[in-house]
């Protein structure tokens, strides 16, 4: 209990000192997703230490002892956050059942679904779902959604999985961008951002909407030379 308390006063020291330099003007503007870094993972105590280990015990005890489920860090991660980037299941699982909220957000306004969807991390996903999280959640500096963020990446299984949890098809973010539209302007063409076209297209994604610029999906598969896409955007009702 002591050491506990200890590092709670050192984490708490930490904190201050970091909001202290943020509010000095000298950190920079982020709009990637921030994991926890080394330094943070050091300094970390209570439960974003827990989580960070996955210690599920540790976890329950100190529930049980008081400690708030979404208390934040530095950069407003809830140790639920922190178990998404690490992967910790057990923890994540752990901390949703004890009251964590699945649907915080850190300060580039992250959720765990999104995190998961950009880490390819479907069983966190699948945690995150099946405890209250919120497909349709409007996240990311982008005001984007997690399946626009899967489908950048080409992350074919995230993306088949937010579709069925209902995710917004035709959220457009505020580059002008759907999912479609991402899958297909900052794709590569390869087998798997075909495969997201093609889910999202099998799913009724407005194939039709263009960006910004008023050039369609179509027009940017074939400008790219993605010949697969293009015949799927086609046989969808793409002109």
């Amino acid at each position: 209990m002591m050491r506990r308390l200890l590092r709670g006063v050192v984490y708490g020291l930490a904190l201050v000192a970091t909001g202290a330099i943020a509010c000095a003007g000298t950190t920079r503007s982020a709009s990637a997703q921030t994991p926890p870094s080394e330094r943070e993972l050091r300094i970390y105590a209570g439960l974003h230490d827990a989580a960070a280990r996955g210690d599920v015990a540790e976890i329950e005890q100190l529930m049980a002892e008081g400690e708030k489920p979404n208390i934040q860090d530095a950069n407003s991660r809830t140790p639920l956050h922190v178990a998404a980037y690490l992967r910790q299941y057990g923890a994540a699982r752990a901390l949703i059942r004890l009251g964590a909220d699945p649907n915080a957000l850190d300060a580039q306004r992250y959720d765990v679904i999104t995190i998961a969807a950009v880490n390819n991390d479907l069983e966190m996903l699948t945690i995150a779902l099946a405890g209250g999280g919120n497909a349709r959640a409007v996240t990311s500096p982008y005001d984007g959604t997690a399946l626009i963020a899967a489908s950048h990446r080409g992350h074919a299984d995230i993306v088949r999985a937010l579709i069925a949890a209902k995710a917004p098809l035709n959220h457009v973010n505020n580059l002008g961008w759907t999912a479609l539209l991402e899958a297909v302007v900052l794709g590569n063409g390869g087998a798997n951002h075909t495969a997201v076209v093609e889910a999202l297209a099998k799913a009724g994604a407005d194939v039709t909407l263009p960006d910004r610029n008023g050039v369609t999906a179509l027009t940017h598969a074939r400008r790219r030379g993605f010949s697969q896409i293009a015949r799927i955007l086609e046989n969808a009702g793409a002109r």
